[in-house]
């Protein structure tokens, strides 16, 4: 009988200490494919011992200074470039600290099939920060429709343009109203998870996309004073589960890439 009342001792013991490892936190996610995606990582999470509450985002701005101020526990929506500017021009102490994945941005038109049918004067939508901006502009660079300034880095801007022989209008937006822009532009250069959710498909919708290859890869940010901590790991490890792999796989085809 002692030794009955003993082992439900320690399997007692042993619940009430899983539970009082479980690590509650706060995960910032853009709307579209960060969201969704998330949303497969959280039972993954949960076995792990973390449970996570998504808080979604419609902007690239916000999710910074609400991991910065301790809104959030930590962020998933940005590439680092995107993150190293933040951190320039706001002295964020914020870090990354894993790999989720790519998504190539693209080219879309209500207007043309292809960019060579882009008459003089055509009015071009890019995202209106530096590094999304930029970005757009070195896509629009390699399929040949401007010329940059040499070694311009990762965010040149329209007046870094040196050659643009049909002389384009470039108009610089939100990123999350460039698709709203196709009525009223002749192409718009948007980010994969906005043009998801407007239903647009970049591997039918997009006339040209990004190399998949690139220092655009999205990105896991905790504050640094976080760096070591143990839900830290667990949120990598839940996120990087071959599970997770397999269903960006299945469900993007193509449109969002894994990193890890």
């Amino acid at each position: 009988m002692k030794k009955l009342r003993f082992a439900t001792l320690t399997a007692a013991v042993a619940l009430f200490a899983g539970m009082a490892s479980a690590e509650d936190i706060k995960v910032g996610v853009s709307v579209g494919e960060h969201a969704e995606i998330m949303e497969q990582v959280l039972p993954i999470a949960k076995e792990k011992g973390l449970n996570i509450e998504l808080v979604e985002f419609t902007d690239y701005v916000m999710p910074n200074q609400a991991l910065a101020d301790g809104d959030l526990n930590a962020n998933i929506f940005q590439h680092k470039p995107y993150l190293d500017q933040q951190i320039a021009d706001r002295g964020y102490e914020i870090a990354p600290i894993a790999l989720t994945f790519t998504t190539p941005m693209g080219v879309y038109s209500d207007k043309v099939k292809s960019l060579d049918e882009l008459a003089e004067g055509a009015k071009i939508a890019i995202p209106n920060d530096p590094t999304n901006g930029g970005r757009a502009l070195l896509l629009l660079a390699d399929k040949g429709l401007i010329k940059l300034k040499d070694d311009i880095g990762l965010t040149p801007t329209p007046l870094d343009i040196t050659e643009n022989a049909k002389k384009f209008e470039f108009l610089e937006l939100d990123a999350a109203q460039l698709p709203r822009s196709l009525a009223d532009t002749d192409i718009a250069v948007i980010n994969t998870n906005y043009a998801l959710e407007a239903d647009l498909d970049p591997n039918t919708d997009a006339i040209a996309i990004e190399n998949a290859e690139g220092p655009y890869a999205n990105i896991i940010v905790i504050r640094k004073s976080d760096e070591g901590a143990e839900w830290a790991k667990q949120l990598v490890e839940a996120y990087h589960d071959p599970a997770i792999k397999k269903f960006i796989e299945e469900k993007y085809k193509g449109a969002v890439i894994p990193a890890f």
